[in-house]
């Protein structure tokens, strides 16, 4: 009689353990969309902060996750390994990643692109590992892509999966083109994938037709229809990478398109729409005739401050790219704030004025050294010299008892600034954390009022470093069409790190006192904004593009980019 074998317990706790795990697993099929991040969803973006494990599908997911999320950039590794050696290689080798693990769900390791089956299994691979994993697919998952095998897979697989719809490319490019599928006239659309064998005789009518990878054959498709019975002048657009910054629609009709096409080196990817709602585009294009459509402009601030300037470029179809010029750091004595802060838990201050959102964020990052709250201003008034400083204070629970009421500037705050008053005031003294570079005007306008100021330096402003070689060859040779200039410092920090912008640059100042440092450096100011605000600038930035876009049409002239300059006479001469 021979014995079952019975599995060790060491062997049935792992299995149990895998059991487990495969239970736990759980994949999120994420429509991307078409290439616009504003048109991912509400759910998209939730599980993407969520996902341990993002697996993509083509190379632009991982930055576009990196930049939903605030990531950093990678850095290659060869410069990892001469950064770091001895006791810091040794230190970085505990640190955990930042943000999810990317994994290449599209592409093998050769660089070609992986069959369905063969993504299905990547899935399927990291779905077992029990993490939070979140499938990147373009456009919509269930939509012209492989997220019915990949699945269908995770299906036969046990694994948990869910399906978050996107926007797909064949209703949104179309849309951003300012072309409508359908309205009240056309209410048949057929999309056709031109890869396969198609019989163009069933689309002889007048239906709508939405072309996918239509681009190679163009004219063999255009002469198909038109033999078919399709009028030869029904319109037709194509429209390349639709939905970013970089789209290009081209609009011609079945008869001439094959050659306007290649007149216009039309390339994938590429959506084509033919039927007479093509026509509504000169009425309804909305995308590519924003202001700045295009415009590469150069941001000289620190990341952190850049936010609400790029934030406002991008609305206006700007591609915004942020260069710091200054870098924030502590002071070099810190004895001074130090003291400072003990004063005002104290109660030796009356007033504490804000003069930027730095000054706030280096007082607050003091009180979370000392282990202290908002609660320590209790008793205390408190000034914001404009509404970015003035939201800072709020972040933190706090309200400004003090805002400039005309210029949000210090010459502002002074003149809203009371007078000391005896009998009022129980205490004459205001805490002024601030830069070590700011300027005296507060200082001296709170002691004319009669005030004791302890101007204290909560942060320095140094210079920094200088950008990428390509970043400061376009600076110098015109690949920006224009560079935006929110202080004095960042005219003189850009130009000394970077070199001057080129003189086909369009410059933007946030004021008088910046255009003249500009100008100082021999820079032509051609935008000024009606008060020192951002978002005033960057609104006087789009109002110059639009008229600047305005006159070209009117004048028949074809609609370009400030780095799209022509050659200049004495260019064209040399030559000949």
């Amino acid at each position: 009689m021979t014995r079952a074998k019975t599995a060790s317990p060491s062997a049935a706790s792992a299995a149990t353990r895998v059991a487990d795990r495969i239970a736990r697993s759980w994949v999120s099929f994420v429509g991307s969309g078409p290439g616009d991040p504003d048109l991912l969803t509400v759910r998209a973006v939730d599980l993407l902060r969520q996902a341990d494990v993002v697996i993509t599908e083509v190379p632009e997911h991982a930055a576009m996750v990196r930049h939903l999320l605030g990531l950093p950039e990678p850095v290659p590794a060869t410069e990892a390994s001469e950064e770091a050696d001895g006791a810091d290689a040794e230190a970085a080798a505990d640190v955990e990643p930042v943000g999810p693990e990317f994994v290449d769900g599209g592409f093998g390791e050769d660089g070609q692109p992986l069959t369905h089956a063969a993504r299905a299994k990547v899935v399927v691979k990291q779905a077992k590992r029990g993490l939070r994993i979140v499938r990147l697919l373009a456009g919509d998952p269930f939509l012209y892509a492989s997220g019915p095998e990949e699945a269908q897979a995770c299906a036969k697989a046990g694994l948990g999966f869910e399906i978050v719809p996107g926007v797909s490319s064949v209703a949104a490019v179309p849309a951003y083109a300012g072309i409508p599928l359908t309205n009240k006239d056309h209410r048949e659309v057929s999309v056709v994938t031109c890869g396969d064998k198609v019989d163009w005789r069933e689309y002889a009518d007048k239906r709508t037709l939405v072309l996918l990878s239509a681009v190679g054959q163009i004219g063999e498709i255009a002469e198909a229809l038109v033999a078919a019975g399709r009028a030869p002048q029904t319109p037709v657009a194509m429209t390349r990478v639709g939905t970013t910054t970089e789209q290009q629609t081209l609009v011609s009709t079945l008869e001439t398109v094959a050659a306007d096409a290649r007149s216009a080196r039309m390339a994938p990817p590429a959506i084509t729409v033919i039927g007479d709602v093509v026509d509504l585009r000169e009425e309804l294009s909305w995308f590519e005739t924003k202001p700045l459509f295009g415009w590469r402009v150069l941001v000289p601030r620190t990341k952190d401050q850049a936010a609400s300037l790029s934030v406002g470029l991008r609305g206006y179809g700007g591609v915004p790219e942020e260069v710091p010029t200054i870098s924030v750091e502590p002071p070099r004595n810190p004895l001074q704030m130090d003291k400072a802060v003990r004063g005002l838990v104290e109660g030796r201050y009356e007033w504490i004025a804000f003069t930027s959102v730095n000054a706030v964020k280096a007082v607050r990052e003091k009180f979370e050294e000392y282990g202290l709250d908002a609660r320590a201003f209790s008793g205390l008034k408190i000034a914001a010299v404009g509404d970015k400083t003035a939201a800072a204070i709020a972040a933190w629970g706090l309200r400004a008892d003090l805002m400039p009421s005309g210029e949000q500037s210090a010459a502002g705050l002074l003149a809203d600034w009371p007078e000391y008053d005896e009998v009022l005031d129980p205490i004459n003294r205001v805490f002024l954390p601030r830069a070590d570079i700011a300027t005296e005007t507060l200082v001296a306008g709170l002691i004319d009022l009669g005030w004791e100021c302890d101007d204290v330096t909560a942060y320095r402003t140094v210079r920094a470093t200088p950008p990428p070689a390509p970043v400061r060859d376009a600076i110098k040779s015109g690949k920006f069409d224009a560079v935006v200039f929110t202080s004095s410092s960042t005219v003189r920090n850009l130009v000394g790190i970077a070199g001057k912008p080129h003189p086909s640059t369009v410059i933007a100042v946030i004021g008088p006192a910046t255009a003249k440092t500009a100008e100082e450096h021999g820079l032509r100011v051609d935008v000024l904004s009606p008060k020192p605000d951002v978002d005033a600038l960057v609104s006087a930035l789009a109002d110059f593009g639009a008229s600047r876009r305005q006159s070209m049409v009117e004048a028949g002239e074809p609609v370009t980019k400030p780095s799209e300059r022509k050659p200049s006479a004495r260019r064209k001469a040399r030559a000949k």
